[in-house]
């Protein structure tokens, strides 16, 4: 658990006399292995504002790595850990672009700043008091833009889309029930009828149980799934109802959907072996996104693809030799080919890599990946070099 800020903390921190204090505390390393001598150091200058003023430091270091221009924001734990990155929230934003939005769980705001950018008009609301002092902190600089206290479960705005994103937490756990977030999901969606909304989700939910009838979009981050979205059916393409979205920082979005064909041959594996991105995995779309670049599935309960040649911007690994799945086998082939640095792929059989990796015992130079998986009803193993 972090520190527990209070309005008084936010103030405080807002002030002229809180930046000082911030631009101190952040001269300091504030490691594991100086972090007592700084805590001190901090409290000896500071009192009892020393533990906001060191939290929000350490908060603002983890931010940088998740939210563009938040150097100067405000967090709670929590709150930080839950904030959309900003990829993320700008890629929904665009997809909202030209509307009113209403943001009805806004938190610190790190989805009101993607939204801001695109959205002519954009209402944020929270129970919590300083969250709320928080967003409006971090986000002074916004014109198009009001906060308030509401109930997500009352509506109080109208002619809006409607955002929203249920804390996974219950009782101090992560909780993947769709009826134990916070606001419970299904209240949540029953409290806007015939409403356009928006819902972020963990991607681990069962949507099959929910029963959503709008589109579910699934969205990675550099190779990282990071969250599932609901839009009801008016934010939706027509045809389209499972969506996986592929983000980077190094390339533009790749955006693949039910509605595309998935039409796939049945063949040997090809030169190559490629596993899709998670998004693609979670959504549903292996199919689909072999079909768009011809390839096909190793197995058609497995999400493994090969073909024979590898989409640009994707990692693949070319084919070496196919063996039998015995450690033995394994082994030997390895030492063979002086193998030290191995990294080992799973699906469909139940193996845990680093066990086996250790067991194998390799202390060769040369590196190459193993991917472990099922055709029909046999264990297969691919060594493999990647591209």
């Amino acid at each position: 658990m972090g520190y527990s800020f209070g309005r008084e903390d936010v103030a405080f921190l807002g002030s002229a006399a809180g930046n000082a204090a911030l631009a101190e505390v952040d001269r300091l390393e504030l490691t594991p292995a100086t972090l007592l001598r700084d805590l001190e150091r901090v409290r000896r200058e500071f009192g009892a504002r020393s533990g906001a003023l060191i939290e929000t430091v350490r908060l603002r270091r983890r931010a940088a790595a998740k939210l563009d221009d938040s150097g100067q924001w405000l967090f709670t734990d929590d709150a930080l850990q839950q904030a959309t990155p900003t990829l993320v929230a700008r890629h929904r934003a665009d997809r909202l672009s030209g509307r009113a939005v209403h943001d009805v769980t806004c938190s610190i705001g790190a989805e009101l700043a993607a939204l801001t950018r695109t959205c002519p008009s954009v209402l944020g609301s929270d129970l919590d008091d300083v969250r709320l002092s928080m967003a409006a902190h971090n986000l002074a600089d916004s014109r198009n833009i009001l906060l308030a206290k509401a109930d997500a479960l009352t509506p109080c705005s109208t002619g809006t889309v409607v955002i929203a994103d249920p804390a996974r937490r219950a009782d101090g756990r992560r909780t993947h029930d769709p009826a134990k977030l916070q606001p419970p999901l299904p209240d949540l969606l029953a409290a806007y009828p015939g409403r356009d909304l928006a819902v972020k989700c963990a991607p681990g939910l069962d949507f099959d149980r929910l029963g959503w009838s709008g589109e579910i979009e699934v969205v990675s981050l550099d190779g990282a799934v990071r969250e599932a979205c609901l839009w009801s059916a008016g934010l939706s393409a027509p045809g389209v109802t499972r969506r996986a979205t592929v983000l980077s920082t190094r390339a533009e979005p790749a955006t693949y959907t039910d509605a595309a064909p998935d039409d796939i041959p049945q063949r040997d594996p090809g030169e190559w072996i490629i596993d899709p991105d998670g998004a693609i995995v979670r959504a549903g779309l292996v199919r689909h996104y072999a079909a768009e670049h011809g390839l096909w599935q190793l197995d058609p309960r497995i999400a493994y693809l090969t073909g024979d040649s590898v989409p640009e911007g994707v990692r693949g690994f070319r084919i070496v030799e196919r063996l039998e799945l015995r450690e033995k086998t394994l082994r030997q082939e390895l030492t063979r080919r002086d193998c030290g640095t191995l990294e080992i792929l799973v699906r469909g059989v139940d193996i845990d890599p680093d066990t086996l990796r250790k067991r194998l015992k390799l202390r060769g130079t040369a590196p190459y990946t193993l991917v472990l998986t099922r055709i029909a009803r046999t264990a297969a193993a691919f060594l493999c070099t990647p591209a």
